[in-house]
Formats: C-alpha cells, structure tokens, sequence
C-alpha cells in the first residue's frame, strides 16, 4: 500500500466517499506493506464507523490498537462503538483515557456529558437513529466538495436570479447546471408555479390524449404542492415521483414545462444523501407502477448473478432482497456503463446506488455506484 493511496484515501474520507475509501484500501495488492500501518487501519475503521458497518469498524480499530495503543482519535472511535452497544461503563473508561491526555478533547467531554445527562439505553438509541451519534465520531474535516458546491450554488443562485428577472419563471434556454449531491444546488423556489398560474390547471376535456391518471384540478394542486414540499425537503425522489404522476396525467402543458425545467435542477442522490433524507424506495413499491419511479435513484440490496462484460460496460441481474439467500423479492437487469471497480464479488451481497429506469413496462436499474461489507478475517 503506497504512501500515494493512503493519502488518496484520506481525500476520499474527507469528501465523505466512504464506500470509495474501502473500495481503495481493499484493491490494494500488497497486504504486507500496510499489515504494520495504524494509519491504514484507522483510516478503514473510520470509513467503516461512518457507514454503520460497525463490526468491520471494530474489526479495524483492534487491529489498530495493537500497534499503537493510546493515540486519542482511536480511543475516541472506539469509545463511540461501546456507546452504540449501550456499554456506557466502557465507553466512559476509553474517554477516561482520553481526558487523562488530553483534558481539552472536545468529543470527549461531549461524550461524557451525554453520557451523564442521557446516557440509558433508549437516549442511546435515539442519538443513533437521528444521527446524533456522530458527532462523538473522529471529525472529519471541512469538504472540499461541499465548499466547491457552495461557491458554484452561489454562483448559480445569482446567474438564475439575472435569469429569473430578465425572462420570467419559464426559464426558456437557461443551460442546465447539474450538481451531484442533492443537498447543495441552487435555490428552486423561483421555479414553483404559484396558485394562480395554477388555474384551470387541468386540458381542455375536448382536447386529445391518452393519460395514466386522470386528475381533479384540486388533485393537480395538491400533487404539484408535493413537489413544492419534498424539493424544499432535499426529497427528490419523492418530489421525482409526483412531477412523475403529473406528467403522465391531463395536466396542461403550461404545468408540465414548468416541471420538466424543474427536474433539470434536481440534482443525484448518493448512499450517502439517501441515507441522510431518508428518500430511499422499496423495491415493492417501484414493481407496482414502474413509470411513476422513473429517473428516481435508489439503494437495493441483494446478490448478483449472470453477469457479463462488454467491453468497459457491465450488466448483470441483481436479486433484490437476497443477500440473507433466504427470500428474492425480485429480478431487476442491471447495468453500468463503466464497470465498477473494484469487481463486485457474486459471493457476497452487495448494496447498488442506481437510477430507475423502465422498458416495456420492466424495470431497469443503471448503476451509479456499489458497496460490499468487508471481507472478514
């Protein structure tokens, strides 16, 4: 494991690329140069803390403490996964170690004073499930990404704002600025219709058309008041899936451009925003009504199996729901135009972030990304 690779690692974990930092630290192909490195275990065990895969964090960090015993972000990571257990007598003896080096250690005193002031069993659980919890994790730092994005957001804001002042809400030939993480892009409420334009807001009844729902003037309202509110929310697969259903329904087509140049705002979900918003879509639900999901990105788990390459291309059939081998909820072709790497291994499960898409009534996956828990020992 090269010096390079570490330190490329790092740049992943500060950008929050977690599942990256594994994917890297694991390809690297020779396991001796790095088997005496505390910062290579460290570095894995923080990637791992972040994405709740807190046994492989666990298994990390033992191999990190037996190089190198007393170093305080360690102490403070492996504090925080006796604190998860609900072990709060050893989670306090790792702070108290903590403190008797460093006094100051900020996590540390936090940690201590939650766990004084709520530290039972049910508070512990609550501060896990809100994502409380990580702020006892090893900080990680500003993001590089997010400060870009702010820049570019800002940037963007004031160039729609010139935009929105010289041509109005339409928005006709603005350029589409596409950003990749669903938390950081421009301010859309510029973009929303207000009621008035939503007037008469369905076809004329006379006029010609095949549609997938027919809707009310109030369901047209109110659906379109969705989409207003999950945007705002950061849900853009929820929000995706209302501007779906007006698409496909006899809304007038005044409404319908308004949402197409809205959808060219949204940004992609990643694991880790899916997480974040909780915006994530069964399986189950997708297999009902494959065209109101389309374009949403979501996260399956599963196995994969009849896996191909073409070329830099990959495609295989991912078994949703069968990562225990005990129940396959369903058979969905997926693809990625680049292969992932490293491979996905077929005798693990594994976790796809990928878009839906819909042929012939079928559902379609095209891979973004994917994650597999570490191998064990």
């Amino acid at each position: 494991m090269s010096r390079g690779t570490l330190e490329r690692a790092h740049s992943l974990l500060q950008r929050r690329k977690f599942s990256h930092v594994i994917s890297l630290l694991e390809s690297g192909e020779n396991p001796e140069i790095y088997r005496e490195s505390f910062d290579y275990f460290i570095t894995a065990g923080i990637a791992c803390l972040y994405l709740g895969d807190t046994g492989s964090a666990g298994a990390y960090f033992q191999r990190a403490r037996r190089i190198r015993l007393t170093d305080s972000t360690l102490l403070c990571a492996q504090a925080v996964l006796f604190l998860r257990r609900g072990d709060t007598a050893r989670a306090i003896e790792y702070y108290v170690d903590v403190l008797d080096a460093e006094p100051d250690n900020k996590i540390a005193l936090s940690a201590m004073e939650f766990i004084r002031t709520r530290g039972t069993y049910d508070e512990v659980n609550r501060a896990i499930d809100s994502g409380e919890i990580e702020k006892f994790y090893p900080p990680l730092g500003p993001n590089p990404d997010v400060i870009k994005r702010i820049f570019f957001s800002a940037l963007a804001g004031i160039i729609l704002a010139l935009l929105i002042f010289n041509i109005g809400k339409f928005f006709s030939g603005i350029q589409n600025f596409h950003i990749s993480s669903s938390k950081e892009r421009p301010d859309l409420s510029g973009l929303f219709l207000t009621v008035d334009d939503l007037k008469n807001s369905q076809k004329n009844k006379s006029s010609a058309g095949t549609y997938t729902y027919f809707l009310s003037d109030d369901e047209i309202k109110k659906s379109y008041g969705l989409v207003k509110k999950y945007s705002t929310d950061y849900k853009e697969n929820a929000a995706r899936v209302e501007i779906n259903r007006l698409l496909l329904s006899n809304a007038d087509e005044s409404t319908k451009a308004n949402l197409r140049i809205l959808l060219t705002h949204f940004g992609e979900h990643t694991f880790d925003s899916l997480s974040d918003t909780d915006d994530n879509i069964a399986y189950r639900d997708v297999a009902k009504e494959p065209d109101l999901y389309l374009g949403c990105i979501v996260s399956w788990s599963g196995r994969v199996s009849n896996g191909m390459s073409e070329g830099n291309s990959y495609r295989c059939d991912l078994l949703v729901g069968y990562e225990k081998m005990e129940r396959v909820e369903g058979f969905v072709p997926l693809f990625f135009e680049e292969a992932p790497y490293p491979a996905i291994d077929v005798e693990r499960a594994v976790t796809v972030l990928g878009k839906i898409e819909v042929e012939n009534g079928k559902i379609l996956l095209k891979g973004r990304a994917i994650y597999q828990p570490i191998k064990q020992n």
